[in-house]
């Protein structure tokens, strides 16, 4: 099982981040080590300046590789939430000294799903989402912002890397990432249904 994470594919989310806007999708692995199903999220040590980031997840239901766009609906039948979690003080100073950044991004427990997944057939239109913290809304997301919709990240991925039943792709996050502290809680919505509460610890 792979964890496929998409960078920068909300224009906001680049701007805030001051990076460009990009023009084919980024994106980078997590092990499997990093998954967290769990209600409870421990901090790090080795980070003062962990972030949030709320992603809808695409579930992959089907082999495959070089995917054309037009059949990419057929791999994945899915859809849940994440946080992709970023130690961001960690990655700010891999990047200035030009280093490879995993460690900010695929420590263990740093993938966090929702234990729900809704069935694609069940959506209609454009999916929203949000993420709230402690009681209030920090992010909101909806896939008509996306820069690269579902099937381009598929067909996309899949000219680089083979798709396997299982595999789990955290599709962007919106505007509004910002750091999280012990004791706060953050809860996942896909529409208005409920699907990840998570406490930081």
């Amino acid at each position: 099982m792979k964890i496929i994470c998409i960078g920068r594919n909300y224009a906001k989310h680049a701007r805030e981040m001051e990076s460009e806007i990009p023009k084919e999708p980024i994106f980078f692995l997590k092990p499997d080590t990093a998954l967290l199903k769990e209600n409870n999220f421990y901090y790090p040590e080795f980070t003062k300046d962990l972030h949030y980031e709320a992603e809808l997840v695409l579930k992959i239901c089907k082999h495959g590789k070089h995917i054309a766009v037009e059949h990419a609906s057929n791999y994945y039948d899915k859809v849940g939430l994440g946080i992709d979690f970023t130690a961001r003080d960690v990655q700010k100073e891999c990047k200035e000294k030009g280093l490879p950044w995993e460690k900010a991004k695929a420590f263990d427990n740093s993938a966090v799903i929702s234990q729900k997944f809704i069935d694609i057939s069940n959506l209609r239109g454009h999916i929203n989402f949000s993420l709230k913290k402690n009681g209030e809304v920090v992010q909101k997301g909806n896939t008509k912002d996306l820069l690269f919709d579902f099937n381009q990240l598929i067909s996309y991925i899949s000219q680089f890397i083979t798709l396997k039943t299982g595999d789990l792709i955290f599709t962007g996050t919106p505007e509004g990432v910002g750091p999280v502290e012990i004791g706060d809680r953050l809860e996942g919505f896909i529409g208005s249904d409920k699907l990840l509460i998570l406490s930081i610890k």
